[in-house]
């Protein structure tokens, strides 16, 4: 069940979009709740949801359990963790997840692994891109000057496509970053009136590349979503820029795994030994290195080093 364009005092009561119980046919009782948008679309959360039963039934002596996935964006993960409504938030968004840590919603986070947000956008280009020498940002004006002339002189469609943007407009990690680079270049496509060329389109990642292949419009997406769509749709499409794992980089989208004040007490031990075993190097990165789409590894590990976030461990569970 979509938690989409649900008010926060409703969504306690949605339904997981998958359960997984690490292979365990006897497993009853579900034990960890983790809300996240597309690395669950792409099969990562059950990957690991998988192992972490495995290592919690043959490495700890737990007894089976199941794990499930909520389906959400940043935005509704974090409200589903600061409602209680699951345990664990895997979010992409360092501003929003800082706040929700400062109003104690949240007590612990860690940096799970690296995606990398891309632009895309039909191969027929019709905003000249130059991928050998354009940055993000001229990229992004190119896009807007383009659509702006075609807005006031269209072409003929018989010649090219009409320069468009598709945009997720729902507040995810991925809209939130596409309107900071509309920010930067000194645009707010969405301001009323808003453009023409600007394509509202609030749907979860796949669905919405989806939408863009067969509408030949650029759009940003991630790479995790991009490697999980099958040929028929990425073959539409051309990446024109993609995000490295260096931290100054733009179009980095790094994934981080936060803890609820709120989660279920009586299942402390599992979603603190999920805390450790999901950043450990033969446990949660592990998952991370060997995780794979159609032969191409969807993202990297979390860079070693980096500090995690806690807040006092006595506030959890506190309602």
């Amino acid at each position: 069940m979509s938690v989409k364009n649900q008010e926060i005092s409703s969504i306690q009561t949605i339904a997981p979009q998958a359960t997984y119980d690490g292979g365990y046919s006897d497993a009853a009782e579900m034990k960890l709740r983790i809300a996240n948008g597309g690395a669950g679309q792409s099969g990562l959360i059950g990957a690991w949801a998988d192992a972490f039963i495995q290592h919690c039934v043959k490495d700890l002596g737990m007894k089976p359990f199941k794990v499930g996935w909520y389906l959400g964006d940043t935005t509704e993960s974090l409200a589903l963790l600061a409602a209680g409504s699951v345990d664990i938030a895997v979010t992409y968004n360092k501003a929003a997840e800082t706040q929700i840590i400062e109003s104690k919603a949240a007590c612990k986070r860690v940096y799970a692994f690296r995606d990398h947000f891309i632009l895309v956008g039909p191969r027929s280009n019709p905003a000249g891109l130059d991928e050998k020498n354009d940055d993000i940002l001229t990229m992004f004006n190119k896009i807007v000057t383009s659509a702006n002339a075609d807005v006031a002189t269209p072409p003929d469609p018989a010649k090219r496509h009409t320069v468009r943007f598709l945009s997720r407009f729902d507040k995810s990690a991925t809209n939130i970053k596409e309107s900071e680079l509309f920010i930067t270049i000194g645009q707010v496509p969405w301001a009323l009136a808003y453009s023409k060329w600007y394509h509202q389109y609030p749907r979860f990642p796949l669905q919405a590349l989806e939408a863009a292949s067969f509408l030949a419009e650029y759009t940003l997406t991630d790479l995790g979503s991009w490697l999980s769509s099958p040929a028929e749709i990425t073959g539409r499409l051309q990446i024109f820029k993609a995000g490295s794992d260096d931290a100054k980089d733009p179009l980095l989208n790094p994934a981080h795994v936060l803890l609820g004040s709120r989660a279920d007490p009586a299942n402390s031990n599992i979603w603190n030994d999920f805390m450790e075993w999901v950043v450990s190097k033969n446990g949660g990165q592990k998952v991370i290195a060997e995780f794979r789409k159609f032969g191409k590894t969807l993202y990297t590990q979390a860079p070693p080093g980096v500090e995690s976030t806690w807040e006092k461990p006595e506030f959890i569970g506190v309602d």
